[in-house]
């Protein structure tokens, strides 16, 4: 886990990381939010719609600007103020996604820096894009 003080943080400075999705995460996040969409829960509802199989919840994709926050950028210091994000394309069970975040501000006087956030599958296809205000505590 990261730990950066305010002041070692500077414009440009990007961390990312990887996560496979797997079929137990939809199963747990279903069982969590009580979402049972069957497009997140029906193999064959899914393909009927047109996908190769189960999509992942947009919301399970984007939880994982929480980690990419609160242990990469800036680390343990972060308190989350707001998130911004844009579905781009479907994420799908065995997908292996590297998100990432580069910092595009820094606001001296409160401490928060915005994250400029992507999320890319195994093709480097863009499956979520957005933006973060974090506080650096």
């Amino acid at each position: 886990m990261n730990n950066y003080k305010f002041e070692e943080l500077s414009v440009g400075m990007s961390e990312s990381f990887n996560v496979t999705i797997t079929e137990d995460m939809l199963s747990k996040f279903r069982d969590i939010t009580g979402d049972v969409n069957p497009l997140h829960n029906d193999t064959e509802f899914a393909v009927s719609k047109g996908h190769p199989g189960r999509v992942a919840f947009g919301m399970l994709t984007a939880s994982f600007l929480s980690t990419l926050a609160g242990v990469y950028i800036p680390g343990e210091r972060s308190l989350i103020q707001q998130v911004e994000t844009k579905f781009a394309n479907p994420v799908y069970i065995g997908d292996e996604l590297t998100v990432k975040g580069e910092i595009t501000e820094l606001i001296e006087s409160v401490q928060r820096l915005e994250l400029k956030v992507t999320i890319t599958n195994q093709n480097g296809k863009k499956v979520l894009r957005g933006k973060m205000q974090i506080l650096v505590v």
